[in-house]
């Protein structure tokens, strides 16, 4: 006998439903990437330090991390980063260096389309 498990997050099942609604309204195809990884095991979801951020991410651009950021290493540019989480640290670094730190709910508000999108893992 299989024993299958639901997530037990209400905030991440909505989150994954309404990834996918916005996947197939506005056609873009990263959301339903994102709801995808989201619906993996916790253990698999993504854990982004604050200096890979640094090293891969230009200035003024938006980065998605489909889990949770991690304040080891510097920034020293201005990024939107959107996330799953965030650690206390990780948001006073990218807040320091004039960057926003947002949900993935507010990116998929203010950007619809998923257009202009880096999603680090």
């Amino acid at each position: 006998m299989t024993l299958t498990r639901e997530k037990t997050n209400p905030r991440l099942t909505n989150l994954i439903t309404t990834l996918k609604a916005a996947s197939r309204e506005n056609e873009a195809q990263v959301w339903r990437d994102i709801a995808f990884r989201l619906e993996g095991a916790t253990n698999a979801r993504a854990e982004v330090n604050v200096s890979k951020i640094n090293r891969y991410a230009a200035e003024g651009e938006t980065i998605l991390v489909p889990g949770k950021v991690l304040g080891t290493g510097v920034i020293d540019r201005a990024v939107r980063v959107a996330a799953l989480n965030f650690s206390a640290q990780a948001a006073d670094k990218i807040t320091g260096a004039n960057g926003t730190c947002m949900t993935i709910e507010e990116l998929l508000n203010d950007n619809p389309k998923g257009s202009r999108v880096r999603i680090l893992r």
